[in-house]
């Protein structure tokens, strides 16, 4: 254990003190975010905070490769990477051109097939994940490869998505997606995933001292997407993708309330929502600061993990 806590208390300590670093040089380079007219007074006054701060979460993949240079921790390095990839280009456009729509959804789409096609590729027939998914202990509902692909890409992309979604207050999703990893760290067998998800909490404690309320920087989807390509395939690492509606609750619950309110709009005209993602919702309609909503939303993330870790232990793990 204590080879697996050094690690992650240097990611901290490293991200901790090179964040002021690079929120610097974000500002010097005025790479900054531009806020959406439609978003509450209180957002307004966020303009001008940098943009793309997930990228000192670079420091923590790197770390984990230099303690454990293994093939799986390259898979986790690399999903890492390409996730973050997609973030950067959509993040570098609203900051270049202070354009807050980015690259058009579609394009970071195709990317995001792309590579998750790819990224399973490799998981099946390098790493010899089997094409099943569990679900009671050593009862599995095997599928044949190509339909395995087709699910779990359109698992891995839209809960990528779900948990970009997220990212919309101060501080909402390091604490929600600490909860997260914490779940992988207990479930795994595997030390490089122990390790990987010990030195993501460490940096994500790191990285909340700059993002909690009041904001010095923003994750970005250079930091949201690939926090959210990592967790998903560590579900499909770990054969607990039937605990995933549960553990990702608060990112579905966010994406679903985005799909709820464009649908309900474009059918009646009416909107469900004051605002989505949810998160937003919450502020208008009931008066709650960000630190409550991120406060709230935290807790159940810890609620769902406790949830899957007791149906882990007594209905799953063989």
């Amino acid at each position: 254990m204590s080879n697996q806590i050094i690690p992650a208390v240097i990611a901290f300590v490293a991200v901790s003190i090179l964040s002021p670093v690079l929120i610097a040089v974000l500002r010097k380079l005025k790479l900054i975010q531009p806020i959406r007219k439609e978003l509450p007074s209180d957002h307004q006054l966020k303009k001008g905070t940098p943009l793309m701060f997930g990228i000192i979460l670079f420091v923590g993949i790197i770390i984990s490769l230099l303690f454990s240079p293994t093939p799986l921790m390259y898979f986790l390095f690399i999903t890492y990477i390409l996730f973050s990839f997609v973030g950067f280009l959509d993040d570098f456009w609203k900051a270049s051109r202070q354009d807050p729509l980015g690259v058009s959804s579609r394009t970071k789409l195709i990317f995001q097939f792309i590579f998750t096609g790819a990224l399973l590729f490799y998981v099946i027939h390098e790493l010899g994940i089997d094409t099943s998914i569990h679900i009671y202990k050593d009862i599995s509902l095997d599928l044949p490869i190509m339909l395995y692909i087709i699910v779990i890409t359109l698992f891995v992309v839209g809960s990528a998505n779900a948990i970009n979604f997220t990212d919309g207050l101060d501080g909402l999703l390091g604490v929600v997606a600490i909860p997260s990893y914490f779940f992988f760290f207990i479930v795994s067998d595997s030390s490089e995933v122990q390790l990987f998800c010990l030195i993501m909490i460490g940096c994500l404690l790191g990285f909340l001292i700059y993002n909690i309320y009041p904001a010095k920087a923003f994750m970005g989807d250079t930091g949201s997407l690939a926090i959210g390509g990592s967790l998903s395939f560590l579900a499909v690492i770990e054969k607990v993708e039937i605990l995933i509606p549960i553990l990702f609750f608060v990112y579905f619950a966010e994406e679903l309330s985005v799909i709820l309110q464009v649908s309900s709009f474009k059918l009646t005209h009416k909107r469900i929502f004051r605002m989505t993602p949810i998160h937003y919702h919450f502020g208008l309609k009931y008066g709650w600061s960000e630190t409550t909503i991120v406060s709230v939303f935290g807790f159940i993330s810890w609620i769902c993990v406790f949830v899957c870790l007791t149906y882990w232990k007594l209905l799953l793990n063989p």
